[in-house]
């Protein structure tokens, strides 16, 4: 046989060995339009909703009224007034955002004298939204100055936090969720298939271990690896890159559930499936699309409005929304919200997965 043939003949048998892998086809041709598809309407930017930013509105007369309402009609700012007499820097960090503005008493009178005067822009430079927000105030504030024979209101800037944030301060967090999300949620979701395929849950019934010891026994260990990746990058972040992330008890709460949560997850989906096949495909279905839409590795405020509706949807979400409230905000009263949340969907999907598990098949 010649070279040509054996090499064709190669490529034929492997390429039916490749088609029948649901997995293979579906990293081969699925998965890269669905990493296409997310990518490009998150970052297409034509059909992204309003930014939601906060104002303090101390003007007396009517031009900053107006000015706040410029702002809405750009389409790109939603903004809501906060009465003057919350602190608004403490108001911002409560609502766990930067990104914020104060018009200041006497604008009106100040606007039609021709007196120079501020708009204050609490802001972090270093996030997306913060430098958008900005843009779009810088916009209407030249376009009030038009009205004048010369410039006379400017904006000035200053950060909701004693020291500005930055990427890695956001990333650590997510990275966090990631590492609870992937590894329960993989490992399950193919030990509980194979194990069904295998008739090894039917030798396991022999034994005295039952059902539920079995599937606490497997969420105890991804507690444990999570907390060893949580020591893991936070040790990094902090040595290595700097970063600004506040080391708190109410951490713990958010690395035991979440490996709750999807280690029950990850066993339904295997145990529900019809194969190891169908197990793994389902499983990357839930998984990638959570990993990327629940603020893993960009906040999900930079997300079109739609997109940041399913978001809310994704238990992933609650989970890295949660770590960024204890870790950065402070905000422990949204941290308890996103707890509520988790306890809530985690309880569910165990109920589920406890049911759904057989030693034995029927």
């Amino acid at each position: 046989m010649g070279a040509s043939k054996r090499i064709w003949s190669d490529l034929v048998n492997y390429g039916r060995s490749y088609t029948r892998s649901r997995i293979g086809l579906f990293f081969g041709l699925a998965f890269p339009v669905i990493l296409i598809l997310l990518f490009g309407a998150i970052f297409s930017g034509g059909s992204s909703g309003p930014i939601h930013i906060y104002a303090q509105n101390e003007d007396k007369g009517q031009v900053g009224t107006q000015f706040l309402g410029a702002l809405n009609q750009t389409g790109v700012l939603q903004v809501s007034v906060v009465p003057n007499s919350q602190n608004f820097s403490q108001y911002l960090l409560s609502h766990s955002t930067s990104d914020g503005l104060v018009v200041p008493a006497n604008f009106s009178s100040d606007y039609a004298a021709g007196r120079p005067l501020n708009i204050t822009e609490f802001w972090n430079p270093s996030t997306s939204t913060s430098q958008e927000v900005s843009v779009v105030v810088g916009d209407v504030v030249n376009a009030f100055n038009l009205h004048g024979t010369t410039p006379i209101l400017q904006v000035k800037h200053q950060t909701i936090v004693s020291q500005s944030y930055t990427y890695i301060d956001f990333l650590i967090p997510g990275m966090i969720g990631f590492a609870i999300l992937v590894s329960p949620m993989f490992a399950l979701v193919n030990i509980s298939s194979q194990y069904k395929r295998d008739k090894i849950f039917k030798q396991l019934s022999l034994t005295p271990l039952t059902k539920t010891d079995w599937l606490l026994a497997k969420i105890g260990f991804y507690i444990i690896m999570t907390c060893a990746s949580f020591l893991l990058m936070s040790a990094f972040g902090i040595v290595a890159f700097g970063a600004h992330i506040a080391l708190t008890p109410w951490i713990i709460p958010f690395l035991l559930i979440g490996p709750f949560m999807f280690v029950s997850l990850g066993m339904l989906v295997g145990t529900v499936s019809t194969s190891v096949e169908s197990a793994a495909v389902v499983g990357n279905l839930i998984t990638f699309p959570m990993m990327f839409l629940s603020g893993t590795f960009f906040p999900v405020t930079s997300m079109p409005l739609y997109l940041q509706n399913v978001a809310h949807v994704l238990p992933l979400f609650y989970v890295i929304d949660g770590l960024n409230n204890v870790m950065i905000y402070g905000n422990y009263s949204a941290a308890l919200y996103d707890l509520a949340i988790l306890l809530v969907v985690s309880a569910v999907f165990f109920v589920l997965a406890v049911r759904f598990f057989k030693w034995r098949e029927d």
